[in-house]
């Protein structure tokens, strides 16, 4: 809890190659959560680039969460580069911004607490995927 009594804002950016299957998506984000003693109703949303829309995996998470999944495009992500714990050349390639986990995740939960938000945990790679978690009080 927060010093006002409010739970803090979690949200999940992800980011994956292309046809990851919802299965590696679940195994990285219950790993992590698990990991961290967090509870996955404590999770808000998910976030990601918006070139990951139609991303069959990505869209079936966010299904069997019954979370929201919102896409930010990579100017957008771009602004959180300075605040990346890894900075990716392939990602930028291939993107446009350099962490697509981190700053999706950073991002959203700005949008939605209207805080500034930090990374509770860094970027974190499982085979076809990564995820990164970020907190706004």
């Amino acid at each position: 809890m927060t010093v006002d009594g409010t739970a803090p804002t979690l949200v999940v950016g992800l980011g994956c190659q292309r046809d990851c299957p919802v299965s590696t998506l679940r195994a990285l984000l219950d790993q992590v959560l698990q990991a961290h003693q967090i509870e996955l109703h404590q999770i808000k949303a998910l976030a990601s680039i918006d070139l990951k829309r139609e991303e069959p995996g990505l869209l079936e998470l966010a299904a069997q969460l019954g979370l929201a999944l919102t896409f930010f495009s990579s100017e957008q992500l771009t602004g959180y580069q300075a605040r990346l714990s890894h900075r990716s050349q392939i990602a930028f390639e291939r993107t446009g911004c350099y962490g697509v986990a981190e700053s999706a995740a950073l991002a959203l939960a700005e949008q939605l607490a209207r805080t500034p938000a930090t990374l509770l945990i860094c970027r974190q790679k499982y085979a076809q995927a990564t995820l990164a978690l970020a907190r706004s009080t």
